[in-house]
């Protein structure tokens, strides 16, 4: 969605200011773990300077942020004042709105001051320095000579090259600067390259930097436990967005053939990154599943690449060993077999992965997007049914993909939707949500209302336009909706209880009317009124409420 109201640069610059002057790195550091983690729901703008949201946390936190006075923003999170909550809100605000959401997140550096040198307006050369800027002329030229032969070398010369170009860079840390710095450095000396041979180039420039921030450096001693900082976590991110854009252009393997040969050689590189990067990263795992889906699955003949990279990753465990990483281990081989059709397969090493990892909705959508893509729908079904039970442990918000697949499968294929409510049924309670909405969304108001009634829910927690279809088409299937409600309140015997009784008193009355009883209600409220003469309060209550005299 697109916010109400967008916001200008002075506005944009004020608000960088206020996350400064108000958060601390940390809090935004976990701030934007929740944004990128898609934590943040139902974000919407009453007013200019108003934002309202929805974030997850332990639970559902509601936050109410003023851009024009941060002291008066709340989160109902336990933290007294500015939380990660409000940081997550801010960074989809500002991603709705088009501005950089690492301006946000480094909000801090971007607010000092940096001192400027101006230089002397009549510099005086020495000696020294001109040897200096001819031995870097020299280099340059090397460089550049160098790279102009890439198209006949393997890719593993095309990365000792980069080494050598960044050479000059130095030690430094590895932050956005050092990666741009890095990334501009190679493509500085790219040549003039054939279409897909410049593709090929620009993702490896991409793929050796952002090697360069995640990998750690030789004095890390444990891999495995091996944790990113903050800023290179910010430059680690970048790059993969940025590989992920490369990645959609459309790469023509039938129009320069003998670029395979170049393909095969990423591949290697690629698969050895992302078999032994740390669990918690999972950059060569994303970049990987992306080269496969959008540049090789496409320009496939047949299934022997497939076959063969299935044998690769089989070979890994022993190879790699204790280095190896499991779950992209296990992950990559049922994209194989995905891709050989082998889905029996692939369903048995994903169900075996979830049992250890949990596997993540993202990893799974994949095998979706190619389906939809293929309109391959009976395959979809199956693939939907399948998938269900290892989607089952996340929060509704996060599978709004898979119930789309649901529902244009069912376009194209009606008789799959007994399958559809046989999932939905066997994903509750996680699937709860979204089990109400489609019964909601296919007129089913009695297996609706059955719902509610076996979960005890309150008919005061639902806004009253959830029930207006019901009481258009089926307005008797309310009646023990509220009559059960309204026991339960009376039940807890207190003020504030009864008044709520009386709300759905009120509802009621209007739902006999509706159904023609009016003699039944008469019936039903004197009984009422009768049974719990004894409850003073109870009684003010309904004469109020004009319910009895």
């Amino acid at each position: 969605m697109k916010p109400t109201y967008t916001i200008d640069d002075v506005q944009w610059h004020a608000l960088i200011h206020n996350v400064a002057q108000n958060f601390d790195d940390l809090t935004i550091k976990r701030g934007f773990q929740y944004f990128k983690q898609g934590h943040v729901h139902q974000l919407t703008m009453p007013y200019a300077t108003h934002i309202e949201a929805i974030v997850e946390g332990n639970e559902n936190y509601s936050v109410d942020l003023n851009l024009d006075s941060f002291s008066n923003n709340h989160c109902s999170c336990p933290v007294p004042a500015n939380c990660k909550h409000m940081i997550a809100v801010l960074l989809e605000y500002a991603n709705l709105q088009g501005q950089s959401v690492h301006a946000l997140v480094n909000a801090h550096s971007s607010t000092m001051f940096k001192q400027v040198v101006k230089p002397s307006p009549y510099p005086v050369p020495n000696r020294s320095a001109i040897q200096t800027l001819d031995r870097k002329a020299e280099a340059s030229a090397k460089l550049k000579g160098q790279a102009s032969l890439v198209s006949t070398l393997p890719i593993s010369e095309w990365h000792d090259l980069f080494e050598r170009c960044i050479g000059p860079l130095g030690m430094k840390i590895p932050n956005a600067q050092y990666a741009q710095s890095a990334l501009a450095s190679i493509l500085a000396i790219q040549p003039q390259l054939s279409p897909v041979m410049e593709l090929l180039y620009q993702f490896h420039a991409h793929l050796f930097v952002l090697n360069k921030l995640v990998t750690p450096s030789q004095h890390q001693v444990n891999y495995s436990n091996f944790f990113m900082g903050f800023h290179t976590q910010v430059a680690a991110d970048d790059m993969q967005d940025a590989m992920g854009n490369i990645l959609a252009n459309e790469l023509s393997l039938q129009t320069e053939p003998e670029q395979w040969g170049h393909i095969a050689d990423t591949l290697t590189i690629l698969r050895k990154q992302m078999l032994t990067e740390p669990q918690n990263l999972q950059y060569f795992l994303y970049v990987y599943n992306q080269l496969w889906l959008k540049w090789i699955h496409p320009n496939l003949d047949d299934k022997k690449m497939c076959l063969e990279e299935l044998e690769y990753l089989q070979s890994a465990k022993d190879e790699l060993g204790a280095s190896l990483s499991r779950l992209p281990w296990m992950l990559t081989q049922s994209w194989m077999q995905f891709y050989l059709s082998q889905d029996e397969q692939a369903w048995s090493l994903l169900k075996e992965a979830d049992k250890i990892f949990n596997i993540h909705p993202e990893h799974l959508y994949p095998f979706l997007s190619i389906l939809l893509k293929d309109e391959a729908w009976s395959r979809m079904k199956s693939w939907l049914v399948e998938l269900g039970p290892l989607l089952s442990n996340y929060r509704n918000t996060n599978l709004s993909h898979y119930w789309t697949c649901w529902e244009t499968t069912i376009l194209h294929l009606p008789e799959s939707e007994q399958s559809m409510w046989s999932t939905l049924i066997s994903m509750l309670p996680h699937s709860r949500n979204i089990y109400e909405d489609k019964l909601l969304s296919h007129d089913k108001w009695k297996q609706w209302m059955d719902y509610q009634l076996s979960t005890g829910r309150d008919p005061l927690d639902f806004r009253v336009t959830v029930f207006q279809p019901i009481e258009k088409n089926a307005p008797e299937l309310l009646l023990p909706f509220y009559h059960q409600a309204v026991e339960r309140y009376i039940i807890q015997k207190n003020r504030d209880s009864y008044k709520q009784a009386v709300k759905l008193l009120k509802r009621l009355s209007k739902l006999y009317k509706k159904t023609k009883q009016e003699a039944r209600w008469e019936l039903f409220i004197t009984a009422l009124a009768t049974r719990n003469s004894r409850l003073r309060a109870l009684q003010e209550e309904l004469r109020r409420g004009k319910l009895i005299s």
